[in-house]
């Protein structure tokens, strides 16, 4: 089985515009193809005769050790894919020995997510106007134990994306023919319909009360977004948040770099999954630069386009810490919910240990753009897209 196979599960299962909704990019959806076509540019050097029977990929973070360089990303609405999503992706990465992110528009508590058993919880900070109510939630993480504050910085403007105007008449309300597609979605509608719609667990005490309800506070959360946020705010969070501080929504090398200045503890590089600006480049595209620009004492994740093992030793090889995977995750828990989830990691577990037997890399430390090769230098030409090819000039790369 492969994660493919999960998201077909979750096309059969889940009503068509909940499937659009996770599967769905900004405008053309150039972004979301270049988040994938990116790793068929970077191929393997493998070193042969070496004794793999003790490959491991554990690997360490933040000074803990993770099962597998894998964070599950944070993404919102996960109760509409599977009755408690959040509940569900919080106990498979538990059990797993890797972080959940849940975001700040999930349908649980953020409490009630960080009591779980073991889960190592990080909590996501989209930028709201009302600042109070963003430090108040800063303060519940705090309270709650969240080992890290994961502040996404590319949200502010909300994306194009085109499919919300096909699926949806008016406040988020299915149009007809999705109402009708629903009908053909039995086991979604016994699971998630029939317990009712989830709410917007830690900012519906803030929505007005003509607002709460799951389609008008989806639309409230959006206009409550702060154009204003900058480099400045990050500096207060930074005084307010005690623990690891993470700027997701970067890509590029100047503004990594620019984080580990202002005190942050790590970056994600991430083009918002292709849902944000459409035609940007993968945060695995800038990752090579942006670690010799911040050094090996700065943590770096990457974020889009995640489906295969072989994906994931690539970034690593690039220079990442750990990767962030969302629709992978997602299609795990839309076709089983918590065991789909643990199937969904199992699958990227196998695989990532598979590529380093063959790559002849015992441990996650042995990997390098030695084992990586592209169209010439492997930490620059290799991640080029046919587009930034042909507009560099000189054959120095666009980018």
């Amino acid at each position: 089985m492969a994660i493919s196979d999960l998201r077909a599960r979750m096309h059969r299962r889940l009503p068509n515009f909940l499937t659009e909704y996770i599967e769905g990019g900004a405008e053309e959806e150039l972004t979301i193809r270049e988040n994938r076509e990116i790793f068929s540019r970077i191929l393997f050097r493998p070193n042969a005769l070496i004794n793999a029977a003790g490959v491991d990929a554990s690997t360490q973070l933040f000074g803990q050790t993770l099962r597998l360089p894998v964070v599950v990303a944070p993404t919102g609405s996960n109760g509409l894919y599977w009755h408690e999503g959040d509940q569900c992706l919080a106990r498979a990465s538990a059990a797993f020995g890797i972080p959940f992110t849940q975001s700040t528009v999930s349908n649980a508590r953020l409490e009630d997510i960080a009591a779980l058993p073991g889960v190592r919880h990080w909590m996501q900070l989209y930028v709201f106007r009302p600042r109070d109510f963003m430090e108040e939630l800063v303060a519940r993480a705090e309270a709650a134990g969240s080992e890290a504050l994961v502040v996404t910085v590319d949200a502010a403007a909300f994306g194009n994306r085109e499919w919300d105007r096909r699926n949806y008449s008016r406040d988020m309300e299915p149009t007809f023919t999705n109402k009708l597609d629903v009908l053909r979605r039995p086991h979604w509608m016994a699971n998630v319909l029939t317990r009712g719609l989830p709410t917007f667990a830690n900012v519906a005490d803030k929505v007005p009360p003509a607002a709460r309800n799951y389609r008008r506070t989806a639309s409230w959360t959006r206009e409550q977004m702060d154009l204003a946020f900058d480099w400045s705010d990050i500096a207060m969070l930074r005084r307010i948040w005690p623990r690891h501080l993470i700027i997701k929504g970067l890509v590029t090398a100047d503004d990594a770099a620019r984080a580990a200045d202002v005190g942050a503890d790590g970056v994600v590089l991430s083009n918002h999954g292709g849902r944000q600006l459409d035609g940007m480049v993968s945060g695995l595209s800038t990752l090579p630069e942006a670690r010799r620009r911040v050094g090996d004492r700065f943590t770096i994740l990457v974020d889009g386009g995640f489906r295969r093992g072989t994906d994931i030793v690539k970034a690593l090889a690039l220079g990442a810490d750990a990767v962030m995977v969302g629709r992978a995750a997602l299609y795990g828990l839309a076709a089983g919910g918590e065991a789909g989830v643990t199937r969904a990691l199992v699958i990227l577990e196998q695989e990532v240990l598979r590529t380093m037997a063959l790559l002849g890399r015992l441990t996650v430390a042995d990997l390098g753009p030695d084992c990586l090769s592209g169209r010439g230098d492997p930490l620059n030409e290799l991640t080029a897209s046919p587009f930034m090819r042909e507009n560099a000039g000189d054959g120095e790369l666009a980018a």
